[in-house]
């Protein structure tokens, strides 16, 4: 076995699966909102197209992390951390829009509070681990 995939933090394995999991689980909900008029597009509510976008094409790069990560590859590191800014930034247009009294659900507040919590905490381990 590699010696890097011996030394690996506890940490990587559940991590690896939660981003990969939730990737996937974000492919899943935000393609329903986004491709199928239905009951998840009405569920939705007032949704902003941008976010529902993003979030959805960060799905692919969530399950790539995830793969990344769990083979200790630098590139997954970098991948995390470019996630964790991209989602800042949404945040923040996101944050202008509703300043700018466009409409929006106060779960897509929490939702991106938590994806950019999650994504900043899961950047800076992979930098501390995987980086240095």
């Amino acid at each position: 076995m590699d010696s890097v995939m011996q030394n690996r933090p506890r940490w990587v394995i559940p991590v690896s699966l939660f981003a990969i999991l939730f990737g996937l689980l974000t492919l899943k909900e935000g393609g329903f909102v986004l491709f199928f008029d239905g009951p998840a597009r009405e569920a939705a509510g007032s949704y902003v197209p941008f976010v529902l976008w993003f979030n959805f094409s960060a799905g692919f790069a969530y399950v790539a992390a995830g793969i990344g990560l769990w083979g200790m590859k630098r590139w997954s590191a970098y991948l995390a951390i470019l996630i964790a800014a991209a989602t800042l930034i949404v945040f923040t247009a996101f944050g202008v829009h509703v300043l700018q009294g466009g409409a929006f659900e106060r779960r897509t507040v929490i939702a991106m509070s938590l994806r950019s919590s999650i994504w900043l905490a899961i950047a800076f381990a992979a930098n501390r681990h995987i980086l240095h």
